[in-house]
């Protein structure tokens, strides 16, 4: 029985693996391993991998690896201790290929790892570009260290092909989240509002708003702006969720809180799991943030997203989406756009460039049936001379 070990270590990376997940555990030629890490094991970010257990899985292992600092040099040793780690649950759990998710650095350590231990990986939403994050590195590398890989475009894959990886292992399957999208039954109003204690107003907005890491000390002041252009918003519901385990996420986190204890129209949430944060989509009146959800999700609501600053550049984007600077008039700008009639009138035409769902089936289907055999070993495909 061939052994898929999942890695995940954030709330909104296990909501697009759930399915895959339990494609893969209802299979009874396929073995299912879970390895959960950083963010779900972290009370200080509501221990999701509680979560990953609600639905039914079993972890096989727990990577202990996030420290108390956000800094650049706690997050580096975070690395260096979740490389510790995963070099022994891979070593015990023994798996025929990992699947990994995205750009974050937990993933690179666990990549790391299974290089290192000979272990095939399959990566799933490579060939993204962020460019005003670390990530944006950390995803090319993983590619480079992966040996099967399932993309959301087809401008992603040649990316991922133009970074020397074989045509033939590189597969173009869409975005998982809209499988979300697609496969849940989303709460109606009056149920998600007691799911949330928190009551919706005439308008509402839901903002999730990360640092933008390869900027330096740019949290406050950016956090500061967002939140001056919100304040004035009387009329407005906000629904906040709190940023990852980022360098400088803490400080956002806090000027949230205090944001929150002071407008009584307001709420935080520091995980608000897959089927309320959809729900909570097909409610508002639009996203505001800087979370490649945003991009990748909210289209096929058709409805708007505020994408504030660089942390997404270089991402493909509907034209749902609304780009402004991380500036209090830049926001209330784009706010102003948001609610105008004529980009209401335009939304229901909106199309998402990152599919219209299956990607779950395709990957799944792809995983089972690979051959692993000499996989390890990858020839850099270079096109000029195919």
């Amino acid at each position: 029985m061939r052994k898929i070990c999942i890695i995940t270590g954030t709330r909104a990376e296990y909501g697009l693996l759930r399915w895959l997940m339990q494609s893969i555990e209802d299979d009874p030629d396929l073995t299912l391993q879970i390895i959960a890490t950083g963010m779900h094991l972290s009370p200080e970010f509501g221990l999701t991998y509680q979560e990953i257990e609600r639905d039914g899985f079993q972890i096989d292992r727990k990577v202990e690896m996030l420290t108390s600092s956000d800094t650049s040099v706690g997050i580096t040793k975070s690395m260096g201790l979740g490389l510790i780690g995963f070099a022994d649950a891979l070593n015990e759990l023994r798996p025929d290929v990992i699947v990994v998710l995205g750009d974050r650095f937990e993933i690179f350590s666990a990549v790391s790892a299974a290089l290192v231990a000979r272990i095939p990986v399959a990566h799933i939403h490579g060939g993204e570009s962020t460019e005003g994050l670390i990530d944006e590195a950390m995803r090319h590398s993983i590619t480079k260290m992966s040996h099967l890989h399932y993309v959301a475009t087809d401008e992603y894959r040649q990316r991922v092909i133009q970074l020397g990886e074989q045509p033939g292992q590189v597969f173009l399957v869409g975005a998982l989240g809209i499988d979300n999208i697609i496969r849940m039954q989303l709460l109606e109003r009056e149920a998600l509002e007691t799911a949330l204690n928190f009551k919706f107003g005439p308008k509402n907005l839901l903002i999730t708003f990360h640092p933008v890491t390869l900027d330096a000390s740019t949290a406050e002041n950016q956090m500061g702006e967002l939140l001056a252009a919100l304040a004035v918003l009387d009329d407005t519901k906000l629904i906040f969720t709190l940023p990852n385990a980022d360098t400088d996420g803490r400080i956002i986190i806090e000027m949230v809180k205090n944001f929150v204890a002071q407008n009584s129209n307001a709420r935080a949430y520091s995980s608000l799991g897959q089927l309320r944060y959809l729900s909570c989509i097909a409610q508002v009146d639009g996203v505001v943030g800087n979370s490649s959800s945003g991009l990748l999700e909210v289209p096929s609501f058709h409805k708007g997203t505020i994408d504030i600053g660089d942390r997404q550049r270089g991402r493909l984007k509907a034209r749902s989406v609304i780009n402004c600077d991380p500036t209090r008039d830049s926001i209330g700008a784009a706010l102003t756009q948001l609610y105008s009639s004529n980009f209401h009138a335009a939304l229901e035409k909106v199309s998402n460039p990152y599919g219209e769902g299956g990607a779950t089936a395709k990957i799944f289907s792809s995983i089972k049936a690979v051959s692993l055999d000499g996989i390890i070993k990858k020839r850099f495909y270079n096109e000029t001379k195919k």
